[in-house]
């Protein structure tokens, strides 16, 4: 494996360069290791905000009620099957995404070409389906600052309903679940230009594909988001 890196990336050494980074690790490569963590502060921010809400009241919209439909397919008595396959998809653009950065180890510019378009479309798969369930959703009267009537919130509700934390839980879940989102799309754009540049061959001039482990890190990153977004609105 070629270990020729670009001078971007590449360990600075001069008297007034601050010399080697302490952990071994690239520049580029810390970078996004920071801006990760200041990320995961802020998914955990709104996470343990819904925990607290949840956790705090005596009636909350029961997920096997709320999320029991496959849009477009099965209006009811399918609950959890289609956020079921949204985080599958996602899981598997994680699997195309770790096979992209191992085939750039190999310098293999056709093998990661192929499985970051793979991440791509699973991407694209995935904000997809979010966009038919929020649809779903919206057509049944949930949105920020919106509910359902009180009858039909009886049906979403496993005892009396409460129309305060129907309005906690839209308003968190349409927050959170965009916000993870927004993420999700970034990261396809951030994908494409990078499939773009692979193309180009950016990469292989620098003899590494480096930038693809960088931007692999985020999209793990993601992905690993959603099973704490999953688990705390759809299990919990």
């Amino acid at each position: 494996m070629s270990t020729t890196v670009s001078q971007i990336d590449e360990v600075k050494t001069t008297p007034w360069a601050g010399g080697r980074s302490p952990f071994a690790v690239e520049y580029g490569k810390m970078m996004m290791w920071f801006f990760l963590l200041s990320d995961a502060f802020t998914f955990s921010s709104l996470l343990i905000s819904y925990g607290a809400l949840r956790f705090s009241s005596n009636a909350w919209p029961a997920p096997d009620l709320v999320f029991q439909s496959v849009p477009g397919m099965i209006e009811h008595g399918a609950p959890l099957v289609f956020v079921g396959l949204m985080t599958f998809i996602l899981i598997m653009s994680s699997v195309t995404m770790v096979l992209a950065v191992e085939a750039g180890h190999r310098n293999s510019k056709k093998e990661v070409v192929w499985w970051m378009i793979g991440t791509v479309i699973g991407g694209l798969m995935f904000l997809g389906c979010q966009a038919l369930e929020w649809n779903h959703l919206h057509s049944e009267g949930f949105w920020w600052g919106s509910i359902p009537s009180i009858e039909e919130l009886k049906t979403l509700f496993h005892g009396a309903p409460s129309t305060t934390y129907a309005h906690q839980f839209a308003n968190l879940f349409f927050t959170i679940t965009g916000f993870h989102g927004f993420h999700v799309f970034s990261g396809v754009v951030i994908n494409i230009i990078i499939t773009i540049n692979v193309l180009m061959g950016t990469y292989e001039k620098r003899g590494s594909y480096l930038m693809i482990e960088k931007v692999g890190l985020y999209w793990h990153f993601v992905d690993l988001v959603w099973v704490f977004v999953f688990t705390f609105f759809y299990l919990v």
